[in-house]
């Protein structure tokens, strides 16, 4: 990972603009709500909330999420909390999209502890199923993995610390075409967060000369657990490459690919959704040299070894940075507007983040000490986002490019940077 090399590539940027739509992804459903540190809050104490895919067809995403929560909250309380006090959680399992009973039944959970905001969901669809009961009650939602297009301005108390799908899109579109793909086959399911991104990848990938011969329209139902007769279609089209864009469905659909002869290794893709770690699935090479794409910044080796510290044995960082910088501009929000309720969190989010300039600062600890002399700050994280916009989307972000090695793990290679549209 230290080896890894940082491109930017000046062809995003437009490809967005042109992708006009932000696509994204997702993770969310479970059972029953937890709550992490507090039963209750107080007028004046800083409750940080979350809801986390625990369970689920994202329950893969979760290990990473709930350490950077934890790790934030140590550091939050390390350099004296929030307004002098230190904070409280309140979480639960939310699930995925599949389990709307969750997704209500986890979120109420966490609002009954008056929280001050509420990080996540990471699904984009578990998202739209609980943001409307956020809001209503004031709090600011700040997600770490919801992609789509769809969410931008949703909402005022809405935010979120990943790009939307648009530039992931535009970034795979992109590597496809460069890879020298000319007959692309897609196996997507029927969620939003797939055809969404589908829909941009499409977009971006036939115009650098590309032809898509399957799965331009098609889709596969979420629940599908037999995967012979797709397969035996997308097969027929003679694809140079196949780009799959599914959660957990991705095991049994590429075991059948395999089965049936379909190149599943330097010639398959794959989105944030299922760019996942497969050693204890596949069998050893049987993913070897495809590519995923995942938004966001690389977590550096540092933050790595301190997210290990809080869960010894992480091996899958997806959204950890996400989640860690949210939670500190959150505290950082209700710093700088001196209450903790949720609409001060609201009104000082943009401006912590950077929005209208400050001096930058990369840690909670120096950020808190200049907003003590009364300074505007900027906050750099982990997750190399620029200042939120008027719709609560980063204004920049970074898209990883992902190698998968022998043990069917996913290797960061590269990056590729492009600024987020802002409608």
């Amino acid at each position: 990972m230290n080896n890894a090399r940082y491109k930017k590539l000046p062809v995003i940027a437009t490809a967005v603009v042109a992708a006009a739509v932000m696509a994204l992804a997702g993770c969310g459903s479970s059972s029953s709500g937890s709550d992490s540190s507090s039963s209750g809050s107080s007028n004046d104490a800083f409750v940080l909330g979350a809801l986390f895919p625990e369970t689920g067809s994202l329950a893969f995403l979760g290990p990473a999420e709930t350490s950077a929560f934890k790790l934030a909250t140590n550091d939050i309380n390390a350099a004296g909390g929030v307004l002098g006090k230190k904070i409280t959680t309140a979480t639960a399992d939310v699930s995925d999209a599949d389990h709307a009973d969750q997704n209500t039944s986890g979120t109420q959970s966490v609002l009954s502890k008056n929280p001050s905001v509420i990080l996540g969901p990471a699904s984009s669809s578990v998202v739209k199923n609980v943001y409307k009961s956020i809001s209503e009650a004031k709090v600011p939602q700040i997600s770490m993995g919801a992609t789509s297009p769809s969410l931008s301005g949703v909402s005022p108390y809405f935010f979120r610390t990943v790009p939307p799908d648009s530039v992931q899109g535009a970034v795979l579109g992109n590597v496809i075409a460069q890879d020298g793909v000319r007959k692309l086959a897609i196996a997507v399911f029927n969620d939003e967060y797939g055809t969404n991104l589908r829909d941009v990848v499409v977009k971006t990938a036939e115009a650098a000369g590309v032809q898509v011969v399957y799965g331009e329209k098609d889709t596969f139902d979420p629940t599908e657990s037999n995967f012979s007769s797709l397969v035996t279609t997308i097969k027929a089209t003679n694809p140079d490459a196949v780009l799959v864009i599914a959660f957990d469905q991705t095991k049994q659909l590429v075991k059948e690919m395999s089965s049936q002869g379909v190149d599943t290794k330097t010639k398959m893709y794959m989105t944030d959704g299922n760019t996942a770690d497969y050693s204890k699935d596949f069998d050893p090479g049987l993913i070897e040299g495809a590519t995923g794409t995942i938004p966001g910044a690389h977590p550096s080796d540092a933050f790595q070894a301190k997210l290990k510290a809080v869960q010894p044995g992480l091996s899958d960082f997806t959204y950890s940075a996400e989640t860690y910088d949210g939670s500190i501009l959150a505290a950082l929000a209700a710093e700088k507007g001196g209450a903790v309720d949720g609409v001060t969190v609201q009104k000082n989010l943009a401006a912590v983040s950077g929005a209208k300039g400050g001096t930058e600062c990369k840690t909670y600890k120096a950020c808190l000490a200049l907003l003590k002399d009364k300074k505007d700050i900027h906050y750099v994280g982990q997750a190399g986002i620029g200042p939120f916009n008027e719709n609560g989307d980063p204004s920049s972000a970074s898209i990883g490019v992902y190698k998968f090695d022998a043990s069917n793990k996913p290797v960061y290679d590269h990056s590729q940077a492009g600024e987020v549209p802002k409608s």
